[in-house]
């Protein structure tokens, strides 16, 4: 029998569950510009003050990757997730508490870091990858696809609930029905390899070769880790900052509160797409170069912002554009860190690039908050994503191809 099919027939609800699983992680960061408007007008704040929280929760997520990629290594990924869900979503439920006070904000986004510790993509996809070798790309792209999920029902989400039931009690409501939600799914269908209880690598050879490879200090010597972490963060830096400030940039442009978050909910629509496609790919060409061309396309995106933005179709197209590119970046950074690094220190060795990531998700909101307060406008950062992300690119296309099986370094 076809290998990829084999490995679908045993392990097919894995991604599935996993994509709930790593939707968790962006419940924060993909609903909040929805809540940016309605803290505005309770607190006087600016966007950039609006946008700190998500700052502080990146950069404490940030110091967490690493201890939680050498957790899951250690323990198994399934345990890690389950108990993460339902943390991540106490936290979140906890921000509707805001008394306004800038401390008391930033506590609240430092509960919901201690969150995200235990549902960063480390978690999902080491689980994944110790069941899928010959598939691995497509089984990235559907356990991904779970932020794609969440870009396109947080915001239209929160927007109804705020409506419904107030800014404070929307995130409450948001928060139960996720937990409501995933915690079963994950419960009955989320299992690694090394995870207690079923079955055992051991009993599939070709996937026991994949939980070998470099140790973490010969990983951090590994040339390719550091253009990885290039390419990761800059591009995280952009395109998360682009993101979280959509809803707000559609309505500055004339768009309707409703309008803006169903034009931002193409974001996700369209970067399921992306991933799917961007999975398949991965597993027929060279990673690197459909990684360097996929984060080449948000410059599209922003020339049509900056020269047409208060066109519903250039709106609608720029939403698509950083769907398609948002439904890769993580899978083509993961994928290529288990070609290059191998499974055996994968949580950890992830875990690296997963700061990379974090970081670019800590300042990039920020950083497109504070140039709106400062110049009245996006433009400037639309034109700082051109320029970085295109330099993202050019760290992927320069990562030179695996020489050698990393399988083969060490046994797991």
């Amino acid at each position: 029998m076809n290998p990829a099919a084999t490995e679908w027939r045993k392990y097919g609800a894995l991604p599935l569950a996993a994509a709930f699983g790593y939707a968790t992680c962006v419940l924060h960061s993909y609903s909040l510009g929805a809540f940016i408007g309605p803290l505005q007008q309770e607190f006087g704040w600016s966007r950039a003050q609006a946008s700190a929280g998500l700052t502080i929760s990146a950069l404490i997520s940030a110091a967490g990757c690493i201890p939680v990629g050498m957790l899951v290594d250690r323990v198994g990924p399934r345990r890690v997730g389950l108990i993460g869900v339902l943390a991540m979503c106490g936290a979140f439920a906890l921000t509707g508490t805001a008394t306004g006070q800038t401390s008391n904000w930033l506590a609240l986004w430092a509960l919901i870091a201690i969150g995200t510790f235990f549902v960063q993509a480390t978690v999902w996809t080491s689980s994944v990858a110790s069941r899928f070798e010959t598939s691995r790309g497509l089984a990235f792209a559907i356990t991904l696809s779970g932020a794609s999920l969440a870009a396109t029902l947080y915001p239209v989400l929160a927007t109804w609930l705020i409506g419904a039931h107030g800014w404070r009690a929307a995130y409450a409501w948001l928060a139960g029905l996720w937990a409501v939600l995933v915690f079963p799914i994950l419960f009955l269908f989320f299992r690694g390899a090394r995870d207690r209880g079923g079955p055992q690598i051991a009993q599939r050879p070709a996937v026991s070769s994949a939980l070998s490879g470099m140790t973490f200090a010969e990983g951090l010597r590994s040339p390719a880790l550091y253009r990885l972490l290039m390419a990761a963060g800059l591009f995280a830096f952009t395109a998360i900052g682009v993101v979280v400030h959509f809803v707000p940039i559609l309505k500055d442009s004339g768009a309707s509160a409703m309008s803006a978050a169903g034009i931002a909910s193409l974001v996700g629509i369209f970067s399921i797409v992306g991933r799917l496609g961007t999975g398949v790919l991965l597993d027929k060409f060279p990673a690197h170069l459909v990684g360097a061309t996929a984060f080449l396309i948000p410059i599209v995106a922003c020339v049509l912002l900056l020269v047409d933005g208060s066109s519903a179709v250039s709106q609608a197209a720029a939403a698509a554009i950083f769907g398609l590119t948002l439904g890769s970046e993580v899978d083509v950074i993961a994928y290529l860190a288990a070609k290059h690094f191998g499974l055996k220190n994968f949580g950890a060795l992830y875990g690296v690039l997963q700061m990379a990531l974090a970081v670019g998700t800590a300042f990039g909101p920020l950083a497109a908050g504070a140039v709106f307060d400062r110049y009245q406008s996006y433009a400037p950062f639309l034109m700082l994503t051109t320029v970085l992300t295109a330099a993202s690119a050019v760290a992927l296309f320069t990562l030179n191809p695996v020489r050698a099986k990393v399988e083969a370094a060490s046994v797991y």
